[in-house]
């Protein structure tokens, strides 16, 4: 007991209490978490052993390792290159680039990440659609949701997978098997809708179109041996993410090891002084709010695991499902969406994971809640595109997009936003039913 009170009744007023803080955006989200878990430690709720034992170092291991390696890979101006090309491909026809943007948008964001991936495409976008005298509201929309669609896809596109895979001990085979089917079904469902909305009404003239193809893409390029090192150790990684689950290495000293050797490869032959600048510089490249959230975070949610809150919300979600995988899943899918709509999914993630864990064993085990672990997957990815404050690539858009001179406001989005979220939900129940309970 602490000041007459349960810790179980502390744990759960401290998380509350940081969650209402972090959604109010007073102060920056990683002090938020770092203080409630620094306040969990000194009131006795956890041990400084036990805050440590929270901390899933994976996960915090395949985040630092990926944001170096892409981090660097920037410097080669290879995103800038996909996005020219990309628009030349279709002979900056403004039908065609908004559907191959879609394309390069999702692909790019399921094996980096959705932040890197929109702050490389959307200036490149916004700067092929002044040449065009075309307004890049459709092309900004439609960048925003295939980062957010195709991030699903795979273990590093999105931090709710990140922490699901770390926590579930799922693989990069894993979600490309389980969930690329889905992904590439809602996005050719939402390049459909957006060529009616948009694409059939776009034109521009000749003129315009043979200023983009003018664009030299190799100009963008800046580094050509760079570009390549990069490419060869991102091969290198993904593949050995592919068959580290054979030999059972953690994704994160895969991630880990591929930074070091990239780095390796970007300051080999230096002085000592430009060397050590460059390992510097790279290591600044690292988003250390997001790993440091990610820390007090996991240290956080364990505080409501070692008093025994989770274990007791567990009990009650299975008396809420009556037992049912299914409807476990299809409420878990729902709710992830509408929620990681309206807060940030990585806390609601962080939350859901030790609540599942402890309704496994009631509900048959690991294996036969593996579909309500997929739920969780795709309705906390895909919420993000709900609303404007859904996902961090939505924000980053927004800013970038209101800086360029073309605001997106949260109702004018919310228009498109909603529909879009509720829609690749509805087809993803269809695809939970047939996959898994037909």
């Amino acid at each position: 007991m602490i000041f007459g009170l349960s810790k179980a009744v502390i744990a759960s007023v401290i998380l509350v209490l940081s969650y209402a803080v972090l959604f109010s955006e007073k102060l920056n989200r990683a002090v938020v978490v770092l203080l409630g878990s620094a306040v969990m430690i000194l009131l006795g709720v956890l041990s400084y052993d036990q805050a440590i034992k929270g901390v899933d170092f994976n996960t915090i291991a395949l985040l630092i390792g990926m944001m170096i390696m892409v981090g660097i890979m920037e410097k080669s101006g290879a995103f800038q290159f996909a996005a020219v090309a990309s628009a030349k491909l279709v002979k900056a026809n403004p039908r065609g680039i908004l559907a191959v943007l879609g394309v390069v948008t999702a692909v790019l964001s399921a094996f980096l990440d959705n932040v890197t991936t929109v702050l490389l495409i959307v200036p490149v976008t916004i700067e092929i659609t002044r040449k065009l005298k075309i307004k890049p509201y459709p092309f900004l929309l439609m960048e925003i949701f295939s980062s957010n669609i195709g991030g699903t896809a795979t273990l590093i596109g999105d931090p709710p997978n990140i922490l699901i895979g770390g926590a579930v001990g799922l693989g990069f085979t894993d979600f490309l098997k389980e969930l690329s089917l889905l992904v590439v079904i809602c996005l050719i469902a939402l390049i459909i809708v957006f060529d009616l909305f948009f694409g059939r009404k776009m034109t521009a003239s000749a003129a315009a179109k043979k200023e983009v193809m003018n664009i030299n893409e190799y100009d963008c390029i800046t580094n050509f041996p760079l570009l390549w090192k990069s490419l060869a150790v991102l091969v290198a990684v993904i593949s050995g993410f592919v068959a580290g689950e054979h030999f059972h290495i953690a994704n994160g000293t895969i991630a880990l090891f591929g930074a070091a050797v990239l780095l390796a490869l970007y300051t080999h032959g230096l002085e000592h002084s430009e060397r050590d600048k460059r390992v510097e510089d790279a290591f600044s490249l690292v988003d250390w709010t997001t790993i440091f959230f990610f820390t007090g975070l996991f240290a956080l949610v364990y505080g409501l695991e070692v008093t025994g809150v989770l274990e007791m919300l567990g009990h009650k979600a299975l008396l809420l499902v009556d037992g049912s995988i299914k409807k476990a899943a299809f409420l878990i899918l729902w709710a992830s969406a509408v929620l990681s709509a309206a807060i940030d999914n990585i806390p609601f993630v962080a939350t859901m994971i030790p609540l599942i864990k402890t309704m496994e064993e009631s509900l048959g085990g690991r294996e036969a809640v593996m579909p309500v672990w997929w739920a969780l997957s795709i309705g906390s990815c895909f919420g993000g595109n709900g609303s404007l404050i859904a996902a961090s690539a939505n924000v980053i858009v927004a800013g970038i997009a209101a800086r360029e001179g073309h605001a997106l406001n949260f109702l004018k989005f919310l228009l498109w936003g909603l529909p879009v979220m509720l829609t690749s939900i509805a087809i993803a129940s269809a695809y939970l039913y047939v996959v898994h309970f037909m």
